[in-house]
């Protein structure tokens, strides 16, 4: 059964406008690149959207693409809990999650970037593929000595 994720709770309704006025530095700075350097059709992004019972740092409704920006809070066992339910929730309704970190913001700026413009362009997949063993099986991946 999927949950509701058009109906946002109070408590996230409440919460959304203030955590909007609110930006910190890196979300700032995200969504500055957000508006001006994803020159993407559907690429339109909101800020602090309230989902459920939660409130999601940007939004492109189009794509059904989210992105979190992750400071170090979120690096606590509870954190990452809470985290990864939160994820498991939006998924279940269709969204795809993308998370960078404080640091990936202000200093990989166009990885950030570049990885947005990527899953907006679908050239990303929702659930990443696992990695391909070295060798490989169908040969080829020997190592020359």
């Amino acid at each position: 059964m999927r949950d509701r994720p058009k109906v946002a709770t109070p408590a996230a309704q409440r919460n959304a406008p203030k955590l909007r006025h609110s930006l910190t530095d890196p979300e700032e700075r995200l969504w500055t690149l957000l508006r001006k350097r994803l020159p993407h059709n559907d690429s339109h992004f909101r800020r602090q959207v309230a989902l459920g019972p939660y409130v999601a740092d940007f939004v492109c409704l189009a794509a059904k693409l989210i992105i979190e920006v992750d400071g170090d809070q979120h690096g606590t066992n509870a954190a990452l809990v809470y985290d990864a339910d939160r994820t498991a929730w939006l998924e279940r309704n269709g969204y795809h999650v993308l998370r960078f970190t404080n640091r990936q913001i202000m200093i990989e700026a166009e990885m950030v970037v570049d990885t947005i413009f990527a899953a907006l362009s679908g050239q990303l997949e929702c659930c990443p593929s696992p990695p391909t063993p070295s060798p490989s099986p169908q040969g080829g991946g020997e190592e020359l000595r």
